[in-house]
């Protein structure tokens, strides 16, 4: 499907739809799940992130189910009600991004938030399904053999892959931006302060690029709960 931008829109009605994917994309279901069934501030645990991993380790396994299709809905409902409102497929494009950045830094959160990957899969869901299919693909992958880069690696390939199935200029944009997304929110890691000596805070930012955590040891990372 390829929905041709309508440049005519006014610019107010895209910044509405904008300000409205972030709100959306701010409420926070993991933390909110983490509140409702155990009475924990998830941010807390773990990686600190309020994802659907940390909810499986630390809230409910069955949790999951509700707060990843609530977090993907967050990305697809802003990107479609953009094509649905004819304004192509640049505003639906960044109406989902405004999504995702609201779930990373959620303003209910004091700007701390999650990875941005459900939300990115339901932008995927709209704008381009085949792209969906193979996130979820690299995302499968990287869970199995627990390296978080076959996920960012997937995101890059994407464009490659929409060359042969979707001829559309959004996809490049949608992985680049993605990918910028997703590099920052590992070095921001919701503001979690890096070590003072200078050779550990050298391997800590490089452990967050490629691991996207500040141990080596990926079981004591995601089960670190309060001290």
């Amino acid at each position: 499907m390829v929905v041709k931008s309508d440049l005519s829109m006014p610019v107010v009605s895209i910044i509405f739809l904008l300000l409205f994917g972030y709100f959306v994309g701010s409420i926070p279901s993991g933390y909110l799940a983490g509140k409702w069934i155990k009475g924990i501030d998830l941010r807390q645990y773990g990686s600190g992130t309020v994802s659907g991993s940390m909810v499986w380790e630390h809230v409910a396994k069955w949790a999951v189910v509700p707060v990843g299709l609530f977090d993907i809905f967050k990305g697809a409902f802003p990107a479609w009600l953009g094509l649905r409102l004819g304004m192509g497929e640049l505003a639906a494009m960044l109406a989902g991004f405004a999504a995702i950045v609201g779930h990373n830094w959620s303003i209910y959160l004091n700007f701390q938030g999650g990875r941005g990957f459900s939300p990115f899969l339901g932008e995927l869901l709209v704008l381009f399904p085949w792209g969906l299919v193979i996130v979820l693909a690299g995302l499968a992958i990287g869970n199995i053999f627990q390296n978080p880069i076959f996920p960012l690696f997937t995101v890059l390939l994407l464009p490659f892959f929409a060359q042969f199935l979707q001829d559309s200029p959004i996809v490049l944009w949608c992985s680049l931006g993605m990918t910028l997304i997703t590099l920052i929110k590992r070095l921001e890691a919701n503001r979690r302060p890096l070590p003072a000596d200078r050779k550990e805070r050298q391997r800590t930012i490089i452990r967050r690029l490629l691991l996207d955590r500040d141990i080596q040891d990926h079981e004591e990372w995601i089960r670190q709960e309060p001290r």
